[in-house]
């Protein structure tokens, strides 16, 4: 089980703030937790199979029409997989690496609505994109995560993931009046991850790590069209984190801590001549727990 909460709030166009949003009280502040449930059954010391079910809650005060206070919660779209090491663990080297693929399916809510005044008519209006738990959309993801054991007992890791959406958009209207902005975008999304890891001298079952994070939205999808409306860039963080444990269960917190925004330019921005912006958090508190049978 994973717990991910953030609150974002600071409005960036490019990698510029826009400072001004705070000052006029005008930015929009939206609080997000994620939770995921996975399951992970291991066929072979080297093959496994997974199932992802994540849970979105959110809560959104727009601003611009149509204005309201927005409170969406549901099931986002399931992924299944399967992972493989390379080397058969343990691996004698003290490094192994595992890729791992999976199949994301639409049973995700991505048309929630919540009650919003637009021209003054206040009635129920989709909800903004970024708070929907889905898109709807087949996809498919790539992952693989690697270690290595190196100096003074600390182990480098890295992680790294992909989530393609050959889907042109999700076929859910927006409240947008920007031509090409009618639908939202059906987007690809992808975290990368590294760093290093040592075990806390003196104390059992607890380990350290510090490293980077870049996660994100591209401009273009790797597959398929990027019409719609779509907010991309990318966040790049510290990431320090602990882990500890304990038998058969191991629980980690880490608290990546923004240090670049970046709100891109989209296509529709580009086909437009604008530049929209995007709302990010400073950090996000990220909990795992997991135990094994």
């Amino acid at each position: 089980m994973d717990w991910r909460s953030f609150s974002s709030f600071r409005h960036f166009t490019g990698e510029v703030e826009e400072t001004q949003r705070a000052i006029l009280n005008t930015q929009i502040k939206t609080h997000q937790n994620i939770y995921e449930i996975s399951a992970s059954y291991q066929l072979t010391p080297r093959c496994s199979v997974s199932a992802f079910v994540p849970v979105l809650e959110s809560t959104r005060n727009q601003k611009y029409p149509p204005t309201g206070v927005y409170d969406i919660a549901g099931i986002g779209d399931m992924i299944v997989g399967a992972q493989a090491w390379v080397l058969r663990p343990p691996a004698e080297n003290g490094g192994n690496i595992a890729l791992s693929v999976g199949l994301k399916l639409p049973t995700g809510l991505s048309n929630g609505m919540g009650t919003g005044t637009l021209k003054g008519v206040t009635q129920k209006y989709v909800a903004d994109q970024s708070i929907q738990p889905g898109d709807g959309t087949w996809g498919f993801t790539l992952c693989t995560q690697a270690y290595k054991t190196t100096y003074f007992r600390t182990t480098a890791y890295f992680q790294g993931s992909w989530l393609f959406n050959p889907a042109d958009t999700s076929g859910v209207p927006t409240f947008r009046s920007q031509p090409g902005e009618g639908i939202m975008s059906a987007t690809d999304q992808y975290l990368f991850r590294g760093g290093l890891s040592r075990h806390v001298p003196e104390v059992r079952g607890l380990a350290a790590s510090f490293g980077g994070r870049m996660e994100g939205i591209p401009v273009r999808d790797a597959f398929g069209k990027s019409d719609g409306f779509r907010r991309p860039g990318y966040i790049i963080s510290i990431d320090p984190g602990i882990q500890y444990a304990y038998r058969h269960s191991i629980l980690s917190v880490n608290g990546p801590w923004a240090i670049q925004r970046n709100r891109r330019a989209s296509v529709t921005d580009l086909a437009n001549g604008t530049h929209g912006d995007a709302a990010f958090a400073d950090y996000a508190v990220i909990v795992g727990l997991t135990h094994s049978f």
